[in-house]
């Protein structure tokens, strides 16, 4: 009886093994791999035949952004072609995934996937193109600056100087009017003065610094005045953009009387300014581009794509009146509009107007291409959405014209010959820009480069004018060899007194030469 019982034990055991066995491989892990490749063993060991392999074909794995992990199935069950998801026209997915059953196509369908391979290329082409405008990180423009005060304002205490005073900032758009106040001491600075009027010529003190800060600071005040009356008139249009939606206005920061007393206060104090500390004219210029900006260009903005080009001609006057302050302490007429605008002397103020109505169109278009879903929404009138197209073609034109001005700026004598060369450098990398732009219709990150290549461009190219200025290094030169402007003066004397002389005087002083 005991060796019956040690027998039984010995057959339970082995049948224990076996079926531990037998377990071990129907209770085994599921192997994972990706949803158009579901192919496995749930029940019984997996046999690797050549629809197994047939089912992992490469060139159906979908991208791997929509790669998704799921056991495997039989593969005579389940031949799912790739998912696809479907880009809105704001660059939104849509809320879920679709299912297994949605997206499992007819055995028709999925035989002409197979025997097309090139629709899963097609396919990801298609997705890359597009996957700029559908995640905005990539080619997303940062706040502007009156948004990001806005911001910070709300950081500070309620009561405070401080708060009242970036709130009130905020309103002047402070980056835009940098610019704006920059043209336009570029334009004054590059003006030839002559060398009787410079501040090294005489011991009294020179009138051109006190001008010089009448010119900038009743600019940036008439700059402030007309911003600050675009956003009273546009608040309810801003509050549905991203770039605008945090301007004080907007938030409930200040009111719109508020916004109001302080345009009208900032546009007198400009004007007036100009008027007493500079000229009329530049005084009359700078009244006239507070109405062009808020009275014209800012209701048009809804009305018409050509905003852009009434935009672009305020942009364009600061320069004029850069150099109309500095024409008229040279005038010896009257001093009127047509002495300070149009004589001879003028061109090089043109000329600097030309160049920033051109750099305008490239910088603009590539920032309303990234945002031209929200510009079509707040009812903006702008070629990026209304003509792609001729967007980029545009912007590609005016950066293109960046070399004869700053060629012609050379040509008439207002920059040096090394401004061809500084410059060309400049101009080449914005023209660059915009022929990417232009070619990619604003995708694959070409937006934001000529954004950037054009917030650069424009500084870069002034500075590099005013280092160039057309004497300016002979000047210095002369100074650091001791000489004085008498000296400079006695010299030109002497060259234009034989100039005068007959031909026939001079032929005793050339013969004692040779």
């Amino acid at each position: 009886m005991q060796a019956n019982s040690m027998k039984a034990i010995s057959l339970e055991s082995s049948i224990c093994l076996r079926c531990l066995s037998r377990l071990s491989k129907s209770t085994r892990l599921p192997r994972f791999t990706h949803a158009s490749t579901r192919s496995s063993s749930t029940t019984t060991g997996a046999v690797f035949t050549r629809k197994y392999f047939f089912a992992n074909k490469p060139t159906l794995y979908p991208p791997s952004h929509q790669r998704i992990l799921l056991p495997r199935t039989d593969p005579a069950q389940h031949e799912v072609p790739p998912v696809t998801t479907a880009i809105g026209d704001h660059g939104k997915a849509p809320s879920a995934q679709p299912t297994i059953s949605e997206a499992a196509p007819s055995n028709n369908a999925h035989n002409d996937l197979l025997q097309t391979g090139s629709i899963h290329r097609r396919r990801r082409k298609r997705l890359k193109d597009d996957q700029p405008a559908s995640f905005a990180s990539i080619d997303v423009i940062p706040p502007d600056a009156s948004s990001r005060l806005s911001t910070i304002s709300t950081t500070l205490p309620a009561s405070s100087l401080r708060r009242l005073f970036s709130l009130y900032l905020s309103l002047s758009k402070p980056r835009l009017s940098f610019l704006i106040v920059l043209t336009t001491a570029a334009a004054y600075s590059l003006y030839p003065v002559p060398a009787v009027l410079l501040p090294q010529a005489t011991t009294s003190p020179s009138l051109s610094t006190l001008t010089l800060v009448f010119l900038t600071s009743g600019t940036a005040l008439c700059s402030a005045s007309a911003n600050a009356l675009n956003m009273v008139m546009e608040p309810e249009h801003d509050a549905k953009m991203s770039r605008t939606r945090n301007r004080p206005i907007v938030r409930g920061y200040i009111g719109r009387k508020g916004a109001l007393v302080f345009a009208t206060a900032a546009g007198i104090l400009g004007v007036g300014s100009l008027y007493y500390g500079v000229n009329p004219t530049v005084s009359f210029l700078g009244g006239l581009n507070i109405f062009l900006y808020a009275g014209i260009y800012t209701p048009m903005k809804r009305l018409s794509v050509l905003n852009t080009w009434v935009g672009a001609v305020v942009g364009g006057i600061p320069p004029l009146m850069g150099w109309a302050a500095a024409a008229g302490q040279t005038a010896t007429g009257s001093g009127g509009w047509h002495e300070l605008l149009f004589k001879e002397e003028s061109i090089g103020g043109w000329l600097l107007a030309t160049f920033l109505y051109a750099w305008q169109f490239p910088h603009f278009n590539a920032l309303s291409w990234t945002i031209r879903d929200e510009y079509k929404f707040a009812g903006y009138r702008m070629l990026a959405w209304v003509n792609p197209r001729m967007n980029g073609r545009v912007a590609f034109r005016y950066a293109s014209m960046s070399f004869p001005i700053c060629g012609a700026l050379w040509w008439f004598g207002i920059t040096d010959q090394g401004f061809l060369l500084t410059s060309s450098v400049v101009n080449a990398w914005i023209v660059r820009e915009a022929w990417k732009f232009w070619r990619m219709d604003g995708y694959k990150g070409s937006a934001r480069g000529l954004f950037w290549a054009g917030v650069w461009h424009l500084p870069v190219v002034m500075v590099l004018a005013m280092a160039h200025k057309k004497g300016l290094w002979e000047g210095i030169w002369q100074r650091l060899n001791g000489e004085t402007p008498e000296d400079m003066w006695a010299e030109e004397d002497e060259v234009n007194a034989l100039q005068d002389q007959p031909q026939g005087a001079l032929q005793p002083i050339v013969s004692a030469i040779t």
